[in-house]
């Protein structure tokens, strides 16, 4: 039985060939009349990353200081250690410094060889603390701390206050887009187009370098506190990415 028989003899197919047919051809000819139909817009851009850069004035003191002793025991030098420590604690409290904590407390033997072998000659102990100062403040405390017990600064790093951290990241971004938006508006003139408009932003971030500890160690037998520590900050730079996208 050939297949003109077979649809003769079944009106529900011939309906529905009725049907389908004309709604083929003519899907048939919108592909061929537009090959390219199923695929996007093809849309030119250029891409661009821009740079922003701002810089605030430092005006916290971020301090590290501790006590260093030695002696014979680990139970002699460990005590003495822990009965200065306070006292440098009480201190730093009582001139309301923030961000007052432990970073560290070690014990250690300490040994001779000078002889040639390992000789055990006593024991050190350290503890360390660090906190946060109003820079203008932070000589003075610092002195204070060695009267009160304090042998060693093992570091003084400068930061801006929080909020003006905020601020100068929020302008730097704002810069950066600025930036980006330039140096496309540059590569396309060199090329005799114009920028359209902006189709993607992605914000890299906004960073700021860590601050730089300065160092030093003192002696509480050998500090003179007629004259205070002089201690100036200085700046905090802040750096902002953005990438753009923009048709032309």
């Amino acid at each position: 039985m050939n297949t003109f028989n077979l649809l003769a003899r079944s009106p529900f197919s011939m309906r529905k060939l009725r049907f389908t047919l004309p709604l083929a051809l003519s899907l048939l000819s919108l592909a061929v009349a537009n090959p390219v139909m199923a695929q996007e817009e093809q849309v030119r851009m250029v891409t661009v990353t821009g740079i922003g850069k701002e810089s605030v004035p430092t005006t916290l003191a971020q301090v590290q200081l501790g006590v260093e002793v030695q002696g014979e025991t680990a139970e002699e030098v460990q005590q003495e250690a822990a009965q200065r420590s306070a006292s440098v604690v009480e201190l730093l409290r009582s001139r309301g410094v923030s961000n007052l904590q432990t970073t560290g407390i070690y014990l250690s033997p300490s040994y001779d060889y000078s002889s040639g072998t390992q000789q055990l000659i006593g024991y050190i102990a350290t503890n360390s603390v660090s906190f946060r100062v109003p820079t203008e403040q932070a000589g003075t405390i610092m002195d204070e701390a060695v009267q009160a017990g304090a042998t060693r600064i093992d570091g003084v790093s400068f930061i801006a206050d929080d909020s003006a951290i905020a601020s100068a990241q929020q302008q730097a971004i704002r810069e950066a887009t600025q930036d980006a938006q330039a140096q496309a508006d540059a590569a396309l003139s060199a090329l005799g187009l114009s920028r359209d408009q902006v189709v993607g932003i992605q914000v890299n971030g906004a960073y700021y370098a860590p601050p730089i500890p300065y160092g030093r160690e003192v002696l509480a037998t050998t500090a003179d506190t007629s004259t205070p520590t002089p201690v100036v900050g200085g700046e905090q730079e802040i750096q902002a990415s953005v990438t753009l996208q923009i048709s032309f």
